[in-house]
């Protein structure tokens, strides 16, 4: 280091101080200049600073930090890169910096794009706070929300708030994935860990449900969401014993905060406990913050229904209307309420705030719209489905299989792709989920297990065993699905597709020659319409196909001959008489 002395007396006993002219000096005399807000001398220094020590990016930053305080935007920000390019890429607070100089010249793209550089990247999150005013600023600039995907000192926050809004749209696998990958990197991140238990347990995933809970309790063992939602598993299971013991912990608990005692109190209410969830929803509709939630007063009115207080739930239920005018649950529950007074059998009463599966079914049946678009993103609705698919009888299955077809969006798909590789489901079910997806749009090759065997169904084909498949015979099954597709359900569809691809596979290769395709469909739809007990004429199916009634009565017989339709028929009852040929 460059050395000079400087007295500082006169005389002969004059004290000779030693100045080390250095790095350390100039920025001691740079701040001493701060202070004083002579920013020119600081400058200075800062400079002199960096010459002694040109390696060091702290030096090299300070003289940005005076630049941008000069005003000099333009030459700070040229430093701030030199510092991230060549002297130390980790110094990520220089990301921030230069979103400031940015914004001050008025470059909000680039501001915004050092900003999403410094959020992403830096982990301390020293000016985090700094950064979401930041964030505000140039969204009302930029007339746009900003594209972050993350923030780093925060890790996992914004992607945990995503799978939750995910999970309150009912799109379960999509929430799951992204809950995984965090739980994956921050092990520590118990309410994931939560919210992940949840998104399995609605999709009917028990035991992963269950160990990801008690991962959740090895780490915080009077964690009360997660002592909650095994106290559900178990009930589940039907595990008695370890049920009680909870419940009885659970019964001394007394929450403090809104969104605890909320949790609580339905958990008590699935459990059984309605004395006690009454208790504590009534508290929660006393707290003006969540007076006008519809929700809290159809979960008190059930709860005060379970325990006898029928005028109570009747008020509960009518405050649910006022708030929520247009919804069918309270009108519904209501009845089920009358029944109960008449001492007639009513409903179980669900603390779901929809309606019960079957009760929905029937009036999606009964409505020429489908599934309103609402209940398509409820979550109760959409992991009743996943709880049906997974737990339900063939029949309730077969339901919801349709009702997919109905909601038709990439979580539909994904749950009907992964059924197809489920080994104990029905080969049946499985090929109405390939008819689904391939009506929704679905056109890549689908991996699916038939008959044990796991096998890949191309686009435009269906499970057969035919070596080929024509285009006219494709184009028979389209002029039908064509007529069809607004008159019957998916199901009937499908089956007429089936019935089509027995009757090519029984008469293969010696297949008669196709010329039109009219008079096939509508002999098909003839023969789905009978097996599934429909009024249906051979005037009525020729006159939509534009063919005659001899034509279809010709390869209705040709069918029936190779499939024996009519012999399968008969074993459950007489829909087909001996003078068919002769309707009109």
């Amino acid at each position: 280091m460059n050395k000079k002395r400087m007295a500082v007396g006169e005389g002969a006993n004059t004290n000779i101080i030693s100045i080390q002219w250095d790095a350390t000096f100039f920025f001691e005399r740079a701040v001493r200049s701060l202070d004083r807000f002579h920013y020119d001398k600081a400058l200075k220094y800062f400079r002199r600073a960096v010459e002694y020590e040109p390696d060091n990016p702290v030096n090299h930053c300070n003289m940005a930090g005076i630049l941008s305080e000069m005003g000099n935007y333009k030459e700070s920000n040229e430093i701030l890169s030199r510092i991230m390019d060549d002297l130390d890429p980790m110094m990520t607070e220089c990301h921030f910096y230069m979103a400031n100089n940015f914004a001050n010249m008025e470059m909000y793209e680039a501001a915004e794009q050092s900003l999403v550089k410094y959020l992403q990247e830096d982990p301390e999150g020293q000016y985090l706070d700094e950064a979401e005013e930041m964030m505000d600023l140039l969204q009302f600039e930029l007339e746009r929300p900003m594209a972050l995907k993350s923030i780093k000192a925060r890790e996992g926050m914004v992607e945990h708030d995503q799978a939750r809004a995910l999970l309150e749209e009912g799109k379960f696998t999509e929430a799951v994935r992204i809950l995984e990958d965090i739980v994956e990197g921050q092990p520590e991140f118990l309410a994931a860990r939560n919210n992940l238990a949840l998104a399995y347990y609605y999709m009917g995933l028990f035991d992963k449900a269950k160990e990801a809970i008690r991962s959740v309790l090895a780490q915080d063992s009077g964690n009360l969401h997660a002592l909650c939602n095994l106290a559900i598993f178990y009930q589940h299971e039907g595990d008695k014993d370890n049920l009680a013991e909870l419940v009885d912990l659970l019964t001394k608990t007394v929450p403090f905060h809104q969104e605890h005692v909320f949790k609580l109190a339905t958990t008590m209410g699935i459990l059984g406990e309605h004395e006690i969830a009454y208790r504590h929803f009534i508290r929660l509709a006393k707290d003006s913050e969540v007076q006008q939630d519809p929700c809290l007063f159809h979960y008190a009115a059930v709860a005060a229904c379970n325990i006898g207080r029928l005028n109570d739930a009747e008020r509960l239920w009518k405050t649910t209307m006022k708030l929520d005018p247009s919804s069918d649950v309270p009108h519904y529950y209501m009845q089920q309420l009358e029944q109960l007074r008449q001492g007639r059998a009513a409903a179980p009463i669900s603390y779901h705030y929809h309606l019960p599966f079957e009760e929905q079914f029937k009036l999606w049946e009964k409505s020429t719209d489908g599934i309103p678009d609402h209940l398509k993103s409820d979550p109760l609705v959409r992991s009743s489905f996943f709880w049906a698919l997974r737990h339900g009888d063939q029949h309730t299955k077969l339901q919801v299989i349709q009702a997919f077809g109905m909601i038709a969006d990439n979580e539909v798909k994904d749950v009907l792709r992964a059924f197809l590789l489920e080994s104990d489901e029905d080969d049946y079910l499985k090929k109405i989920a390939i008819f689904v997806l391939r009506t929704i749009g679905v056109q890549e090759p689908l991996k699916v297990v038939l008959e044990g065997k796991e096998t890949t169904i191309e686009p435009n084909r269906v499970p057969s065993r035919l070596p080929e498949w024509h285009d006219k015979w494709e184009e028979v099954a389209q002029t039908a699905l064509s007529r069809m597709s607004k008159h019957y359900d998916l199901v009937q569809q499908h089956d007429m597709m089936t019935l089509w691809v027995e009757y090519l596979s029984r008469v293969y290769p010696d297949v008669p020659k196709l010329t039109k395709s009219e008079g096939w469909a509508a002999a098909l739809e003839y023969l789905t319409a009978k097996m599934h007990r429909r009024a249906i004429s051979y005037h009525e199916v020729s006159v939509r196909y534009g063919t005659s009634i001899a034509t279809v009565s010709k390869h209705v017989k040709l069918i029936d001959s190779a499939c024996g339709i009519k012999e399968k028929m008969k074993s459950i009852s007489s829909f087909f008489s001996s003078h068919e040929p002769n309707e009109d």
